[in-house]
């Protein structure tokens, strides 16, 4: 289904991005941007597969991620850079425009390319993340959320434990606050088992130098760029509030917001046929 290759996408630093792809037409090419962002893209190949055919789908790990390069600097791993690589990676394609698909942090990353590079991206998918910042009292009183986030919290801080294997730690320990419906739940421990994580970026994290993802006038500058955008959310979402997709949505007139209920973050988990059906429609 999927074939696999690696693209070089800069020279100082050397970085080589791992991507892997299905058949598919290439004006129809639809990148996909996974989130971590110290995870790889492994998780989100399904239900993306089932577009094989109909869709060109191009998945690649960002650098310092799963199969791509690893071992730059910390000031290395930016936003920024990230952006720029696939801006690189959308000419080597040698493809017209794009459309793009951003998950959670890679939804902020797919912001950033949809405003540095306006006349690569078709149309912009935003899923399980958001264009509007997450206000700092967003949660408050939802008592399950601070249930389900608490085993995350006790990884994060064993001493014990540093690396890719903190990274998987913390991804395992999160996953009922992931995932909403315990009947997807054994779907995304497998996918998790999967995944190559590394920590490339969890060091400048950790460090405080890692900067922003998020462009303070995204609302604004998106809605003047009037590229068509989808808002792809699960109700239930614990790091990004759904209500935000809903007020974006008013804000930014080219912009739909599909929530879907019984869905946390990973909502193509949750939902797959329903998260599968309103990216369908947005791209026919």
């Amino acid at each position: 289904m999927f074939s696999q290759s690696v693209v070089a996408v800069s020279t100082e630093p050397t970085v080589e991005l791992f991507v892997a792809q299905t058949p598919g037409p290439a004006e129809r090419t639809l990148l996909v941007i996974h989130g971590g962002p110290d995870w790889d893209h492994t998780y989100l190949r399904e239900p993306l597969a089932q577009l094989a055919g109909r869709h060109r789908v191009v998945l690649t790990d960002l650098r310092g991620c799963g199969r791509s390069t690893c071992g730059l600097a910390d000031d290395q791993y930016t936003p920024a850079a990230a952006t720029g690589d696939l801006a690189v990676l959308l000419e080597a394609l040698d493809t017209g425009p794009v459309d793009v698909l951003g998950f959670s942090y890679g939804g902020l990353i797919a912001q950033r390319l949809a405003l540095a590079a306006p006349a690569r991206v078709r149309r912009l998918i935003i899923a399980s993340s958001s264009v509007l910042p997450v206000p700092p009292d967003a949660f408050d009183g939802w008592h399950e959320r601070t249930k389900r986030l608490a085993p995350e919290a006790v990884v994060w801080s064993d001493p014990s434990l540093s690396g890719p294997e903190l990274t998987r730690a913390a991804a395992i320990a999160a996953a009922e606050a992931n995932v909403w419906r315990p009947e997807a739940l054994p779907d995304y421990l497998d996918r998790l088992a999967g995944i190559r994580f590394s920590a490339e970026w969890m060091r400048p994290w950790q460090a405080g130098t890692l900067p922003p993802a998020r462009h303070e006038d995204a609302v604004q500058r998106l809605a003047v760029l009037d590229l068509p955008l989808l808002l792809l959310h699960g109700r239930q979402d614990m790091t990004f509030p759904a209500l935000l997709a809903e007020e974006a949505e008013k804000l930014i007139p080219s912009a739909r917001a599909v929530v879907l209920d019984e869905a946390g973050h990973m909502a193509h988990i949750d939902q797959p046929t329903a998260w599968l059906d309103a990216l369908t429609d947005f791209l026919s």
